[in-house]
């Protein structure tokens, strides 16, 4: 669910935060017309969808961007004017390990490790399961390789969680590998996601 209010006034993030080099540079966080986190897009669209008038700023850095004609504050999170219909079932289509670990906050989901991950059919796919989201689920390769060709049952190994499809939001933490300070007010609670990449 979106947020009903600004938290008040346009803020401004720390440049060292939106200069760094690699997959995360020149990300912007994208909301919808209700303060709902719908996507991340780059430096370049959010200015496209500024000048248009097609978005608002709500956090910019400390330094801007310049053209021949006109300089804007560098985005860093902007507000759509006109609210968007997002499909939720698109979600359901992308299994990425890096979604599912996003989605099981970085955490084997029989163990609790947080290091060697992969991912692992609940129900083996030899066994007739499906590669979906209601049965992959983050596991350490120690793990994976325990319960092997087993049913849950069998090997006496069972999910911490009932793997479910994802929310839209652990898709914002798949698309940037850090969360800016600045992004975090904006974002639903979610624990080890937040903190993790």
């Amino acid at each position: 669910m979106g947020r009903v209010n600004p938290p008040g006034r346009l803020g401004s993030a720390p440049a060292h935060e939106h200069r760094r080099r690699g997959r995360d540079a020149g990300r912007v966080l994208v909301l919808n017309a209700t303060f709902e986190p719908i996507n991340v897009c780059s430096v370049r669209r959010a200015a496209v969808l500024l000048l248009k008038d097609k978005a608002e700023m709500l956090e910019h850095a400390t330094w801007e961007l310049r053209s021949e004609h006109t300089a804007i504050p560098r985005p860093v999170v902007i507000r759509l004017v006109t609210f968007v219909k997002v499909p939720r079932d698109t979600h359901r289509r992308k299994i990425t390990r890096r979604a599912v670990f996003a989605r099981d906050g970085w955490t084997c989901q029989y163990c609790g490790s947080r290091s060697n991950l992969t991912v692992d059919h609940v129900i083996p796919r030899s066994k007739g399961g499906a590669s979906s989201w209601e049965n992959i689920v983050a596991s350490c390769a120690p793990c994976n390789r325990r319960k092997g060709d087993h049913l849950p049952e069998r090997a006496d190994m069972h999910p911490r969680r009932q793997p479910t499809a994802p929310s839209p939001h652990v898709f914002i933490h798949v698309a940037s590998p850090t969360i800016p300070a600045a992004w975090r007010q904006w974002l639903p609670a979610t624990g080890a996601v937040a903190d993790a990449a």
